[in-house]
């Protein structure tokens, strides 16, 4: 995705998966984690690096990074501290936040979570027992999840859109707390400066720069800040849609401390999802995806698990409803034809 934002020459992508797509976009250094992809990253001529998802959780390896390039995003100190979950209380003050501990609370109902996570992945409901190192609770609210992403010059924010969260949604093989897309605006109407206030009070707290983003629940009354992720989204291919930003443009501008001007209302809804595998599977003639406009295509005869991603649909629509109507149409489309090309190949 930040590949095919950027919309730039001579753009290197490293990358876990290598996509179809992506190799059209720039050119690609596979590897098969994060601190191979810093290893190959670090050992290119000197320029400036983006870094996109699970870095967050990872800022020695961000540190690696900026010894080598012109770092485009927030540094290690400032993601060690707005991942913190105290530290992000304690930034947000008066600001609707739940809940949270690192001990056994006495009584609610609570969410398990990783410390070091992302996308809802291992996040639990918590009833009672020992709390596994490496986690946190927080208190459960009820509401629409939903997120904002913003764009911050190290004093203030703007925000760009808001989303509605897709988790949970069985038509894209996943269940729930897991993300697995966002819908452009939300379904249910959420005011735009409730997630002002709380992205420029965390920008001015951690001194963000760039693209970042705020997972919220919407109660119906107040925005309840739940996660901030210190770099580019993935909202942002349905944001750019809706909107019309130039999103990685933003970043950029973001980064050297200007903020830009935007829309305060979508000319149009959008959508995005990621397709998961609910069986293993064998990918089949993936060539002619692309044309179809499908995302992060995997390569043909490609073989994914059960429970990883398979490939991603973004669409345009009149309503929000629409767009997530399209988006399970396309996936069924794509499962099925998943499913003839294993049976095919025995």
């Amino acid at each position: 995705m930040l590949a095919d934002l950027a919309r730039r020459d001579g753009v290197i992508a490293f990358d876990l998966f290598g996509d179809l797509d992506l190799r059209r976009t720039a050119r690609v250094v596979k590897r098969g984690g994060l601190t191979a992809l810093v290893d190959a990253a670090v050992a290119e001529a000197p320029g400036a690096v983006v870094y996109g998802a699970s870095f967050e959780n990872h800022p020695a390896l961000v540190e690696r990074l900026s010894e080598r390039h012109a770092l485009l995003g927030n540094p290690p100190a400032a993601l060690r501290a707005v991942r913190d979950p105290v530290r992000l209380g304690a930034a947000l003050g008066d600001l609707p936040y739940p809940r949270t501990t690192l001990t056994r609370p006495s009584s609610g109902r609570w969410l398990r979570k990783p410390l070091r996570g992302g996308g809802g992945i291992r996040v639990q409901e918590w009833r009672d027992g020992a709390l596994p190192a490496g986690t946190f609770l927080q208190e459960r609210v009820d509401g629409v999840v939903c997120s904002a992403a913003a764009v911050g010059d190290g004093k203030d924010a703007v925000v760009l859109g808001l989303t509605e969260q897709l988790v949970g949604q069985r038509a894209f093989g996943v269940r729930g707390h897991r993300w697995c897309g966002n819908l452009v605006p939300p379904r249910t109407p959420v005011p735009l400066d409730q997630a002002e206030a709380i992205c420029s009070r965390l920008a001015a707290a951690f001194a963000l720069r760039g693209l970042f983003g705020v997972d919220f629940v919407w109660d119906g009354e107040r925005a309840w800040t739940v996660e901030v992720n210190p770099r580019a989204t993935a909202s942002l291919e349905a944001i750019e849609a809706a909107y019309g930003v130039a999103a990685f443009d933003v970043h950029v501008r973001g980064c050297a401390g200007e903020l830009p001007r935007t829309e305060a209302e979508p000319v149009r809804a959008a959508g995005k999802a990621v397709l998961f595998a609910t069986e293993d599977v064998v990918v089949g003639d993936s060539e002619r995806w692309l044309e179809r406009g499908v995302r992060d295509v995997p390569h043909p005869g490609e073989r994914i698990a059960a429970h990883r991603p398979i490939c991603t649909v973004v669409t345009t629509a009149a309503t929000p409803d629409e767009a997530l109507a399209e988006l399970e149409q396309e996936a069924a489309r794509l499962r099925a034809e998943l499913r003839v090309e294993v049976a095919a190949g025995g």
